[in-house]
């Protein structure tokens, strides 16, 4: 009995920490920060300030028809709420995670229009943090949706 208590414990401490580090990746794109060093990988240009722009009007759009079409399943956690069905239409019928990649993009943008290395440090380490949270959303899609292997198959990204 104690085993299973402290395995579940761990799993919602593992979760918690990566929605956590999750926000608080994100929130770092939007705070300058004096005593990091924002060095530049190479100058920006006007189109490299348009494309980065670009990218994030698309992914926010992405980001927002997901938000709409995930609907009352909705959570920044990733077990599956109660009650949850499983999405399939919409844009999850094109991607699985488009709710992720839209971040993950967004931040990709920001990089573009700033083209310095603190950017990408934020951008590489929400990627890395957002593919262990879809791995662990994938397991518990899985374990309570029997469909979900059909649809991992059917939609591949």
């Amino acid at each position: 009995m104690y085993k299973f208590q402290l395995k579940n414990f761990l799993n919602a401490a593992y979760e918690l920490i990566l929605v956590f580090l999750q926000f608080f990746i994100i929130s770092l794109h939007f705070f300058k920060w004096d005593f990091i060093p924002q060095i530049q990988i190479i100058r920006v240009s006007s189109l490299s300030y348009l494309s980065g722009f670009f990218i994030i009007i698309i992914s926010f759009i992405i980001l927002l028809i997901s938000i709409k079409d995930l609907g009352r399943n909705l959570s920044p956690f990733p077990t599956p709420i109660k009650n949850s069905n499983l999405v399939t239409t919409g844009i999850y019928s094109f991607t699985r995670h488009p709710m992720y990649y839209s971040l993950i993009f967004v931040s990709f943008g920001i990089f573009i229009t700033k083209l310095s290395t603190y950017y990408l440090f934020l951008t590489l380490s929400l990627g890395l943090i957002i593919k262990f949270k879809i791995a662990l959303e994938e397991k518990y899609l899985n374990n309570k949706f029997k469909k979900y292997l059909l649809y991992k198959n059917e939609v591949k990204y």
